[in-house]
């Protein structure tokens, strides 16, 4: 059995099967997860629509000594390379531990909220020497038109902070976290976001975290 790359033997399969089993008669949790999974479609569904108007809007350039330090360079390849490498595993670990995709399903919806919140009330132009992110997988979300403006706070590094918090095990979330800094410095190394975006979306991540974790699903 074969999953994102994932080679999944006989009996893991079945040992999954049996968790999803085991967790879909639970009706709470079974209402959590269809809510949030239309929640979420409907979140995504508005982005490009979202995007491209923040991105025709006027905003603020900062001045930023820290990200004065990183000459701008392009590396868009080791950014996707880790992004989607760490989102696959991820996406692989769910699939085996329900509560991991229900806990991280809320926590993102939160998060892409708080997100669209602070975006809208936080307009900034991009950073001097931004170097355009080609990431095609995240920018199939943005629509047509190149989004610079999506800055306060970073999605990348909230979201792999995210699988960081939510991802079980010891060795993974040493992974997930290794992978979450990585992100960060790159970031600051293309000039995609100010290091403010960045403090910002490891705050958000937990925040929602906290809130899906306390409130939601608790």
């Amino acid at each position: 059995m074969y999953f994102c790359g994932f080679s999944m033997p006989q009996s893991t399969f079945i040992s999954v099967r049996q968790e999803w089993q085991g967790a879909w008669q639970a009706p709470s949790f079974r209402r959590r997860v269809i809510a949030g999974l239309v929640i979420i479609i409907a979140i995504l569904s508005s982005f490009p629509v979202f995007f491209q108007h923040i991105e025709v809007r006027q905003g603020v350039q900062l001045n930023d000594p820290v990200l004065d330090w990183f000459m701008p360079h392009n590396v868009s390849v080791p950014l996707f390379i880790i992004i989607w490498t760490i989102s696959g595993y991820s996406l692989y670990r769910a699939t085996q531990t329900p509560q991991m995709f229900l806990n991280f399903l809320w926590s993102y919806i939160l998060l892409s909220v708080f997100r669209t919140l602070t975006i809208t009330l936080i307009p900034l132009d991009p950073p001097a020497g931004l170097i355009p992110l080609q990431d095609p997988l995240s920018n199939f979300f943005y629509g047509d038109k190149f989004i610079t403006k999506d800055l306060f706070f970073s999605g990348h590094t909230s979201t792999i902070f995210l699988l960081y918090l939510t991802i079980p095990g010891r060795s993974d979330k040493k992974l997930a976290l290794v992978a979450t800094f990585a992100v960060a410095i790159l970031l600051l190394v293309q000039h995609v976001h100010y290091s403010l975006d960045i403090l910002g979306g490891f705050i958000f991540a937990w925040l929602s975290y906290q809130i899906a974790m306390r409130w939601i699903l608790r």
